[in-house]
């Protein structure tokens, strides 16, 4: 298991927007070998006294946060899918995107332990 992790701030009032173009991509990576994924809307993001969630994407006033997550069989399944999609331009015709991709942050990561699965 090999999970790639996002943080991004969206417009508040482009949660239909995000949903449509997430359900969008979603199907992309699924094709691709991903096994999950969970896209998050905000719902209790409080602000923190040194660090948050809004200070990490430098989110503006009316902007919610996105916490979304991917879960790839292993690195390199992650790895190969995205060479193969970026090949096969599936990536390249995306609508406009509803959020400003610039600030988003994107990690990608080795589990150490998993409750549940």
């Amino acid at each position: 298991m090999y999970i790639a992790g996002l943080v991004i701030p969206a417009p508040e009032g482009k949660m239909d927007a995000y949903r449509r173009w997430a359900e969008r991509g979603a199907a992309i990576f699924k094709r691709y070998g991903c096994l999950e994924i969970v896209e998050s809307w905000e719902d209790f993001v409080p602000n923190g006294s040194q660090t948050d969630f809004r200070r990490a994407v430098a989110a503006e006033e009316g902007e919610k946060i996105v916490f979304t997550w991917q879960i790839w069989p292993s690195k390199e399944s992650l790895d190969l899918a995205e060479t193969k999609m970026h090949e096969d331009g599936v990536l390249d015709d995306f609508d406009e995107v509803p959020f400003d991709a610039k600030r988003l942050i994107m990690g990608c990561f080795a589990p150490i332990f998993v409750m549940g699965r």
